[in-house]
């Protein structure tokens, strides 16, 4: 249905912009509170290193499964809607997780609480239903700032409220100004009317996409903790492939598919997926490699810094990455997509090729991590939001938590390459990486950034593109599209 055919919709005001601002920002402070008090849970419940990462990336997997899904409903029965279950969803997951005495109750919390990735495509068709084309962009940087600028403020006080009160607390106080936000988003937030009002959901596509994402997701966890032995990661592999054949020839057959294939063929969609993918590889290797510099004390390189130490050099760089995500939406708006990715590739490649060569001094890695930083915020999320408003409003919510689960893909590979490469230089009598494993991390780091500079300038400029128009619905139950 067009949207010339729908009533315009009721303006946000502030207080519901306010609302979904302080939504975003509890939920980014409830997800991150595991990584730094991490030592403090195993301790507290005899957890192994095994143990500690399932508890780590639970949330992690369980985010990328079900952020299509959201996105997807949220096409169909309207974001607003679909926003406040879901959040009855990570509400409960929350107060399971403060409450857990153990670790399998710890695990179901992280589980529910995975479905608050989902929130960001809803927040997504929030925007776009209710302010007018020029602030849409602006909006959704804004939105993803404050989920960004949410995981430092639970970064830094997850240590302080489990140390003075308990770690129960670290997950109970997000939880209940979550509780609280969604409160105020239910009664100012206006409804926003669904733009595929007729379709039906496509319950096997979304199934097999689910199931595609899980093992591949899984697949990734395990690679990157060494726990998967090469014969099991090519059979994962072999699942994943077959999985997403099966899933590719159902959404060809089916009426209304959980993916419209033709979407994501569209230059607009496609290379924004990919861009991302590159963004956010790069990224990845960046937040494994400083921080592993940081802390190593080798024979005339590194720093030896402690986790407090650590956290100190890498937290200008968080707070720059939170300001440019906001910052992306307007200047997506005012360049485009394509121009900003391309300088920040530039950006990076220049950075971290630079970092090969000199590396010696702790300001030069905090700079290099601040600009990356920038760079890849600023990147992300100006493809996030020019993809919002290129594709049709019926597909803004599938959209944009596709290219939310690339940028969790992107992330987790780009850490198991940078594992891979500082594993392969690693001294086997010392256990340290030599400083040319950093050296050869750095650089290929930099050739990383440079084939999404070589993509924006390869790929055909794309002009402004139009929202599609919705194909006509086949007449029988099974044909293709």
């Amino acid at each position: 249905m067009s949207d010339t055919l729908l009533p315009p919709p009721p303006r946000l005001r502030r207080p519901a912009i306010a609302a979904l601002g302080v939504l975003a920002l509890a939920l980014g402070a409830l997800q991150s509170v595991v990584e730094p008090a991490l030592p403090l849970l195993q301790r507290e419940l005899g957890l192994g290193p095994s143990e500690g990462a399932l508890v780590a990336n639970t949330l992690l997997v369980t985010g990328a499964v079900l952020t299509p899904v959201a996105g997807k409903l949220g096409d169909r029965y309207g974001g607003k809607r679909v926003l406040l279950r879901l959040m009855a969803v990570v509400a409960a997951g929350g107060l399971l997780a403060g409450l857990a005495p153990g670790l399998p109750l710890l695990l179901l919390g992280q589980v529910l609480q995975g479905a608050m990735v989902g929130v960001l495509p809803l927040s997504f068709i929030l925007v776009r239903a209710h302010l007018p084309a020029g602030r849409t962009q602006a909006a959704i940087g804004v939105v993803v700032a404050l989920f960004t600028g949410g995981g430092m403020v639970g970064m830094l006080g997850a240590g302080l409220i489990a140390e003075h009160l308990s770690w129960h607390w670290m997950f109970v106080l997000p939880t209940l100004v979550v509780v609280a936000a969604t409160l105020f988003v239910a009664r100012l937030m206006p409804s926003d009317a669904p733009v595929r009002r007729g379709e039906r959901i496509d319950w096997p596509g979304v199934v097999l996409l689910s199931a595609t994402l899980l093992a591949f997701m899984l697949g990734l966890v395990l690679l990157t903790g060494g726990g998967l032995p090469p014969l099991a990661a090519g059979a994962l592999l072999v699942l994943v492939a077959v999985l997403a054949t099966v899933w590719v020839r159902v959404e060809r057959r089916a009426v209304s598919p959980m993916v419209d294939l033709r979407m994501l063929a569209r230059p607009a969609m496609w290379q924004a997926c990919l861009l991302t993918l590159l963004v956010t590889v790069t990224l990845g290797m960046v937040t494994l490699l400083l921080p592993q510099l940081l802390a190593v004390s080798g024979d005339g390189y590194g720093f030896d810094a402690d986790t407090s130490e650590i956290g100190l050099y890498l937290l200008p760089g968080a707070v720059v990455g939170a300001m440019s995500d906001a910052v992306g939406g307007v200047a997506s708006r005012r360049f485009g997509a394509r121009v900003v990715v391309a300088a920040a590739a530039l950006a990076t490649a220049a950075t971290m090729f630079a970092l090969a060569a000199q590396h010696d001094s702790a300001w030069q890695l905090v700079l290099a991590k601040t600009l990356t930083a920038f760079a890849a915020g600023l990147a992300t999320t100006a493809l996030l939001a020019g993809t919002a408003t290129a594709v049709d409003p019926g597909d803004t919510g599938i959209a944009t938590s596709l290219l939310v689960v690339t940028r969790v893909i992107g992330v987790v590979v780009g850490a198991q390459i940078a594992g891979a490469l500082l594993a392969a230089g690693t001294d086997a009598r010392t256990d340290v990486p030599a400083e040319a494993a950093f050296t050869t991390g750095f650089a290929v780091t930099g050739v990383t950034a440079a084939l999404g500079l070589l993509l924006v300038r390869a790929t055909r400029a794309s002009r402004s593109p139009q929202p599609a128009e919705p194909a006509p619905a086949p007449v029988k139950e099974g044909t293709r599209p």
